[in-house]
């Protein structure tokens, strides 16, 4: 590092040979040693290179200092949102955590699929990453690089990694909401509390409070817009951001509420969702302003809160299957239901008295259901629609996800309600998911309500059975097609192919020699009526819709022109996709470990010898597969 400026030899601008002007690189000033040292070219492993040269590049690199500064935020650019502007930080000492978190997630990640291939729902597994200790945010961080990384490769690791950076998600967002629920009720808000609800069950999407928030604004700016055409001078026009004003006449109340249904139904066309009611879509509040339309409690909350930053107060009114608000027509509050104008916000803002309000669930109802509700009791009437939704399931794993998630909220807003610690214990034990939990379940519903004895002991000792059950687990059976049983086996996983009748396409992940359902699926599938029935191979398949299928050998075809499935269970058994194939993961070629050159060989015939002048490249191609696979087992 003692590169001179002016070296020996050199001669000087006046021609004389000037050893006294010979000048090396740490003379420059610091700042232009750190300028220099935060070229892009220069990676973190340079500048501990640097730091290593002499006293002075070691001062220069120091930790709290700009050249680790800058290869902090050239690595993890993602990370700046967590620091202050021009914060004084130990970027090297923060750099060596985030690298270290790194290699840990990396590793756990891997881990987990060897572990948890056969588990239909992973649950165990995530306790391990929070027993870390790690930063979260640095745990995030590396998740979303592992799941930005090019598209068609590492499929496994990134389908784990979405399921971890899901689950710790979930859990911070359970830690805003337990904040959020010891709050004065009178500081609780609706949104806020249906933006975490929407936040809890779509953990991957972006949404937030301020971008909900910031919709919001928008909507009401255009119905100021339309108030100022009727009333240039109406006192909610003043009304700027965060302000509590409260309109008190009632003449000015109801030409906000005429101009918010203008603006909400006629201009903007939101409405109820009356044919395909029972889509959780409809809860969700970033959704209902994407897709301007929703069920009564969504819309209700939409509502209301627009109404509140116009300045008219409205009440959410728990009424039995239609959520409803209500509007005080008296200048002093009152509890008389007769008192109270009723919006259905459902039914495009239609304005209702305490008698035709019975007319929409077709009977009478007591007093009582006309009532003002709080916010929590809001966000448990918004979450057990979510759970009764859950429960009309499929028994798919979509549905199970659904019913996991509000179950979880309802019970952190709602912890005591035997009812549903018992629907979540059944849940995990037939999940086969967290047993031990189960168990702290069980004892706190057995404490709860002694009278459920029956059915906690049942549960208590089928927990019990299953917790030995793992600790001797069963070796995965291998099925290899040399076998004299499997010859009539076709095709191999991770073929591309296509249904003939039905025309989906899919990708093969698993065979039977012969179809192995019951005889009652047999016969609702008509497979006798198939010509060679159910005695025939039978493929485990990922269909492009996002369904898993059984299908009969003579009912699939090589697809002619292969193209990549987006199911979401892709990475569970592919570690990535070859162009005209998937490429199994250790997991799967542990299960079928002839397969693999079956796949190759069958890719090389079908597509490779068509492309005229490609036979050494595509022969280089097999090699080099055969070459990774070798280098995978």
């Amino acid at each position: 590092m003692a590169t001179s400026i002016a070296g020996e030899g050199h001669p000087s601008l006046n021609g004389i040979i000037s050893e006294h002007e010979t000048k090396k690189l740490t003379d420059l000033p610091t700042e232009l040693l750190e300028h220099i040292l935060c070229f892009s070219v220069l990676k973190h492993v340079d500048i501990c290179n640097v730091s290593c040269c002499c006293k002075r590049l070691h001062d220069v690199c120091h930790g709290r200092g700009k050249v680790w500064g800058h290869q902090y935020k050239l690595r993890w650019p993602r990370l700046q949102r967590f620091y202050r502007q021009n914060e004084c930080c130990d970027w090297l000492k923060e750099y060596k955590t985030r690298h270290r978190v790194g290699i840990q997630i990396r590793r756990t990640v891997e881990s987990i699929s060897k572990r948890f291939f056969t588990e239909v729902v992973l649950g165990d597994s995530f306790a391990e990453i929070e027993s870390l200790g790690m930063p979260e945010h640095f745990c995030e961080d590396e998740l979303l690089f592992i799941l930005n990384s090019d598209k068609r490769k590492s499929l496994t690791l990134k389908y784990y990694a979405k399921k971890i950076l899901y689950f710790l998600r979930q859990q911070n967002i359970l830690r805003r909401l337990k904040t959020f629920l010891e709050q004065p009720v009178k500081q609780q808000s609706a949104l806020e509390g249906a933006v975490l609800v929407d936040q809890y069950c779509n953990p991957l999407a972006d949404v937030t409070l301020d971008g909900i928030s910031a919709q919001l604004d928008e909507i009401t700016e255009k119905v100021k817009k339309m108030l100022r055409i009727k009333n240039a001078s109406h006192p909610s026009l003043r009304i700027t951001q965060g302000d509590c004003f409260v309109v008190e006449d009632f003449e000015l109340q109801r030409q906000v509420v005429c101009a918010l249904n203008s603006v909400l139904y006629e201009q903007l066309q939101y409405k109820g969702n009356e044919f395909d009611y029972y889509n959780p879509l409809n809860s969700y509040i970033h959704q209902v302003l994407l897709r301007h339309t929703g069920i009564p409690i969504s819309l209700s909350v939409l509502y209301m809160t627009l109404a509140q930053k116009l300045g008219v107060q409205l009440e959410p009114v728990n009424f039995p299957n239609h959520f409803l608000l209500r509007w005080c027509q008296k200048p002093r509050g009152s509890e008389d239901i007769y008192d109270f104008v009723y919006i259905d916000a459902f039914g495009k803002g239609k304005q209702l008295t305490a008698k035709e309000c019975e007319f929409l669930i077709g009977h009478q109802v007591t007093a009582d259901y006309y009532s003002a509700i709080s916010t929590m009791e809001v966000l448990l009437r918004m979450v057990g629609n979510l759970l009764n939704i859950g429960k009309r399931g499929e028994g798919n794993e979509k549905s199970y996800q659904l019913l996991r998630d509000s179950l979880d909220l309802y019970l952190t807003i709602n912890p005591d309600n035997v009812q549903y610690l018992l629907l979540q214990a059944r849940l995990y034990f037939h999940l086969g998911i967290w047993p031990e939990k189960v168990l702290d379940i069980l004892q706190h519903i057995q404490a709860l309500d002694p009278s459920q004895h029956g059915a906690v002991g049942y549960l208590v000792q089928h927990t019990l059975e299953h917790i030995q059950h793992k600790k001797h687990p069963v070796a995965p059976e291998v099925k290899r097609r040399s076998a004299s049983e499997h010859l009539e086996v076709q095709y191999s996983v991770g073929l591309i192919m296509k249904h003939k009748r039905s025309g989906y396409n899919c990708v093969i992940y698993g065979w039977d020699p012969k179809c192995t359902m019951s005889q009652e699926w047999i016969t609702t599938m008509r497979v006798h009526q198939l010509s060679n029935g159910a005695n025939q191979p039978f493929y485990n398949v990922l269909v492009q819709d996002g369904t898993c299928r059984y299908a009969a050998q003579e009912n699939l075809e090589p697809h002619s022109a292969p193209l990549e499935i987006g199911h979401p269970e892709v990475g569970r058994y592919f570690s990535e996709y070859a162009d005209t194939h998937y490429v199994a993961n250790e997991e799967l070629q542990t299960r079928y470990p002839e397969d693999m050159d079956e796949t190759l060989g069958t890719v090389q015939e079908l597509y490779h010898r068509l492309a005229p002048g490609s036979g050494d490249q595509d022969q280089d191609a097999v090699t080099d597969q055969n070459n990774h696979q070798a280098m995978s087992m």
